[in-house]
């Protein structure tokens, strides 16, 4: 189990099991706000989705190939932010997140980001860090922007969401560019 403190009332942490139904509340409380940026969110209409969700991403921690974790404050389960494509030759991967639409301009995300940055090229050894975002996903740009990810590229319409082809904006972020003293301390 993975478990990052963010700050006094925010963590994140590993899935488990008993996660699921509180998991998909928040999904369906949220589900016209991510849909426009995340395919999952259609195919995601049980809590026993959520159940194999969890229980692959508990394989995937177990094989190191990703990590998925919870955004959660006391006990409600705020969003999700996760690793992927972990290539261990290369010692690197893509991170991406989403928040419930009541978080949304808190800055939660940039602070879990800074955390979860700093957990990645620190624990698992990370040298370098992806975000790869739709290009008409203006708040993603700007976290990347804000975490110190500089633009690497854009791939077009290489993206398909809802019948809609999507140019993907590559940015990433070395190791030797990541300098935690550049963010203000989180208490």
């Amino acid at each position: 189990m993975v478990s990052i403190l963010v700050d006094r009332d925010i963590q994140l942490r590993s899935f488990t099991l008993d996660d699921a139904p509180a998991l998909f509340e928040t999904i369906e409380a949220s589900r016209s706000f991510l849909r426009p940026w995340m395919k999952w969110v259609d195919h995601t209409t049980k809590v026993e989705e959520l159940t194999q969700f969890i229980q692959k991403a508990q394989t995937r921690l177990h094989q190191q190939i990703g990590l998925e974790l919870r955004i959660f404050r006391h006990q409600q389960i705020l969003g999700g932010m996760g690793m992927h494509n972990w290539d261990h030759e290369t010692k690197k991967a893509q991170i991406g997140y989403w928040l419930c639409p009541s978080c949304e301009g808190q800055g939660l995300a940039y602070r879990c980001g800074i955390r979860f940055l700093q957990f990645l090229f620190e624990k698992p050894g990370l040298n370098k860090i992806e975000i790869h975002f739709m290009a008409r996903n203006h708040r993603s740009a700007a976290l990347a922007k804000r975490l110190g990810f500089q633009v690497e590229g854009l791939i077009r319409q290489s993206y398909l969401i809802h019948g809609r082809l999507e140019d993907i904006v590559i940015t990433g972020l070395l190791k030797s560019e990541w300098n935690p003293q550049q963010f203000p301390s989180l208490p």
